[in-house]
């Protein structure tokens, strides 16, 4: 359809609300009214399953996780259970595919270049299984993927911590994976801002540029309303 990459920079956005964005966004991909496009925004506190969840990775059980004030929702995204919250970059490209092993390859070439632009020498784990899935700084897990694909395009999509609170991520079994630690922009350079720039803001301007590059598409800002006025009604 044309070589640029729509990129628009949405506030904290409501789990299931931003499931339904995504859906609308999707369908306009998939009748062709819009090119690809990379949603980029952060969630409240919120954990999410994915088709492989176990129920036993909530370990605390689900009561309790909601006397914290994080709610939980099942989502048809690939992987296991995951956490947002403020302070964590989260991306939802809206792409047109057709070999989804090589989209998260691509995807995680991407966030490591990205975490590179930050001062972090960051790898994928491509050959240990799909539970490893997104990218580590050494064994320490700072970005998950996990994401669904319809007619050919796809929704959901990463998550880098940058200086959100890790603590919800050691209540669960994060990505069924046992004992696993996560990590951050903000732990592992130790800065609160990129010169005066806040680090979630620095983040999103380096991966927007990097997701990008990576799928040799030209990103082009844009507004929700733009984005909105292409989709089907709901």
């Amino acid at each position: 359809m044309t070589d640029e990459l729509w990129v628009c920079h949405l506030p904290a956005i409501e789990y299931r609300a931003a499931s339904d964005l995504q859906e609308r966004v999707r369908a306009a991909r998939q009748d062709e009214r819009i090119p690809d496009t990379l949603l980029l925004l952060e969630h409240p506190p919120v954990y999410t399953r994915g088709r492989r969840s176990d129920p036993s990775e909530l370990t605390m059980g689900e009561a309790w996780y909601r006397e914290q004030g994080i709610d939980i929702v099942d989502t048809n995204r690939g992987g296991r259970v995951t956490y947002h919250g403020p302070g964590q970059l989260v991306g939802y490209p809206i792409m047109r595919i057709d070999d989804v092993i090589a989209y998260l390859r691509t995807m995680e070439r991407a966030i490591v270049t990205a975490l590179a632009d930050a001062g972090i020498s960051a790898r994928a784990r491509p050959d240990e299984g799909p539970d490893f899935t997104g990218v580590w700084a050494g064994e320490r897990k700072i970005a998950s993927i996990g994401v669904h694909v319809s007619r050919g395009v796809t929704t959901h999509g990463f998550a880098i911590n940058v200086d959100n609170d890790l603590a919800p991520f050691g209540w669960v079994v994060p990505c069924g994976l046992t004992g696993v630690q996560m990590t951050s922009v903000r732990e592992e350079t130790g800065a609160l801002t990129d010169g005066d720039v806040p680090l979630l803001t620095r983040t999103r301007e380096d991966m927007a540029a990097r997701f990008a590059e990576a799928f040799d598409r030209r990103a082009v800002e844009v507004d929700l309303d733009r984005v909105d006025a292409a989709a089907p009604a709901a």
